[in-house]
């Protein structure tokens, strides 16, 4: 908790009128009740009217400063703590953003949104209750205890032997409370796990009838973190009625003890009153501190998530010095290169080397699991070679800086990705600056002009949450164009092309060979049809390489170009 503290220094001056107008308002609180004692004793006993109207008028006005400076205590103690919790999910946001795929993998994305939101959430609770209870309180108990034992301290034995034993009960109650709270926010990721899956994958649960099984999942969830939060609950409701019958058995000793001085003559009323009133003032101090003993278990909890997260360091970092290519051309070349996914027992690709050209494509063909997808990943640095490396116009991709990187690089991935907003505002993602007719020309090379215009508002269309009101084909042509109206020096085409019917398919091989003549591409493809005319072409097999040439040289060398052509083209298409 202490390091996310440093969250707070931007507003420094409101965390200093915070603990001053607190202050202002114990003080006043703690002044109240010698003014009572003194219109008990002085006033209503001795029958003085004029005094009773004078000090009772005092204490009204002290009693209206007090109301003002809680007010504004609270006041500028939420715009802090609403500023604190929105830097720490600025942060959070920002780091997650430099995250390497293994990073998210390793964390996972429900739980990265429930410390975004939920956690945070918390902590700025907590947060809020520490600016305002954590100088409250102390004040109070110290002015209380103070004034008490000035007011008579032969009732003293009564606050030595009440406030010991509600703080080891306090103490203990914290203790069993903290594994408690982090054991119950690992299981709102795990809920929120199955919620996210449940819904990313309604049509495969739908399709195989498991609505059923959906529901028992949830449910076992559910109810998970229900019985962890019950005996959270069932833990923290022993706190008040333990605060409270310390409180009336620490009333009743008072009243005791205080009744018999004031029948020996050693004690005033308005004297026993106002010992009362501090009394009461000590407890409602522990008190706070018992809420916040409440909070602070599941806010720490909430904390050290954050923290796991701000303190991971992401993988793949810029250099301290980074290089430029002299050149601009967009050559890639593939010296050696080995990759294993974290934890994998044998490497995905292993010792890949060929070169991709400007002005030529370069087509990735190879079986299911042969690592074709990998080998594209490791060009724009998703993640980085294990042995080997790999060189664009001749500089080494993990010497340059990840936004010049990636500035080359126009990539489309194998699954669609659109972003709520217009048709425009999406192909635009890829260039903020492209012009209307740019938009236009990019979506034509991606043969979407056509289903665009049938559109109501054409460009200005709403694309829905995750483009569910778009087919396969159009989400693909889109991502194509996101990728053509940024112009790049490289194109990265991850099996882009298999929502695509084999006549639109053509269509826009056609169009990219005149559009990208000057660039380098890689397409990762299933289909012949689609590398066929490439100018070079790539085949893989579980990870290695097993033939790089032309079209008509791997059907003469290499057996496994071979079977993949017989398997998808009739003799007569092949000869």
């Amino acid at each position: 908790m202490l390091k996310l503290m440093s969250f707070l220094r931007p507003y420094r001056t409101y965390v200093v009128l915070v603990v001053v107008l607190t202050f202002l308002q114990v003080m006043s609180t703690l002044y109240l009740p010698n003014l009572m004692s003194n219109i008990v004793d002085l006033g209503v006993i001795k029958g003085n009217i004029r005094y009773i109207v004078e000090v009772g008028g005092f204490m009204l006005l002290v009693t209206i400063l007090g109301g003002v400076t809680a007010v504004l205590a609270s006041w500028y103690g939420s715009k802090a703590t609403a500023g604190f919790g929105q830097l720490i999910r600025s942060r959070l946001f920002q780091h997650v953003e430099n995250f390497t795929l293994h990073e998210f993998d390793q964390v996972g994305t429900s739980s990265l949104i429930v410390r975004t939101t939920n956690d945070v959430m918390q902590v700025q609770q907590l947060m809020n209750m520490i600016l305002r209870m954590m100088v409250m309180a102390p004040l109070t108990a110290l002015g209380g205890i103070i004034l008490a034992l000035y007011t008579d301290a032969r009732l003293a034995p009564v606050i030595v032997v009440a406030i010991p034993v509600l703080g080891i009960g306090i103490y203990l109650v914290m203790g069993n409370g903290l594994s408690l709270f982090r054991t119950m926010q690992q299981k709102v990721d795990r809920i929120n796990r199955v919620l996210r899956e449940n819904l990313t994958g309604v049509r495969v649960v739908r399709s195989f009838n498991r609505t059923a099984y959906e529901v028992n999942r949830f449910d076992a969830a559910n109810l998970d973190l229900t019985d962890t939060s019950v005996q959270v609950f069932q833990l923290m409701a022993i706190m008040m009625p333990m605060v409270m019958l310390i409180m009336n058995l620490s009333t009743l000793a008072i009243v005791w003890f205080g009744g018999i001085q004031i029948n020996n003559g050693t004690l005033e009323i308005g004297k026993l009153m106002a010992f009362i009133q501090y009394v009461m003032q000590i407890m409602f101090a522990v008190m706070m501190v018992s809420m916040m003993s409440f909070m602070i278990p599941r806010g720490q909890a909430s904390a050290l998530r954050i923290n796991q997260v701000l303190s991971m360091d992401p993988e793949i970092t810029d250099p301290t010095e980074p290089q430029e290519p002299d050149g601009a051309q967009g050559q890639i070349e593939f010296r050696h290169v080995t990759f294993n996914y974290p934890g994998a027992e044998e490497p995905a690709i292993s010792d890949i080397s060929f070169t991709a050209r400007a002005g030529e494509i370069t087509a990735i063909i190879g079986g299911t699991g042969a690592g074709k997808s990998t080998l594209l990943n490791l060009v724009p640095r998703f993640y980085d070679v294990t042995d080997g490396s790999i060189l664009i116009d001749g500089v080494d991709v993990r010497q340059m800086s990840q936004a010049t990187l990636r500035a080359k690089i126009g990539y489309v991935p194998q699954r669609a990705i659109l972003f709520t907003g217009t048709i425009s505002e999406n192909i635009r993602y890829g260039n903020d600056e492209a012009s209307d007719d740019l938009v236009q020309r990019a979506a034509e090379i991606a043969q979407a002009t056509e289903f665009i215009r049938e559109m109501p508002s054409q460009f200005e269309s709403v694309i829905s949450q995750g483009g569910v009101n778009l087919s396969g084909g159009q989400k693909q042509r889109l991502a194509i164009a996101r990728a053509l109206v940024k112009r790049p020096e490289i194109y990265l085409f991850d099996d882009s092309f298999s929502a695509l019917d084999y006549k639109t398919d053509a269509q826009l091989r056609a169009a990219l060979r005149h559009e990208i003549a000057q660039a380098t591409v890689l397409i990762v493809a299933q289909r012949v049809s689609t590398v066929i005319d490439a100018d070079r072409i790539v085949v893989l097999d579980e990870g290695q390489l097993v033939g790089v040439g032309s079209h008509h040289e791997l059907l003469q060398t290499c057996p496994l170009y071979q079977e993949i052509v017989s398997s998808q083209l009739s003799p007569e298409e092949i000869a």
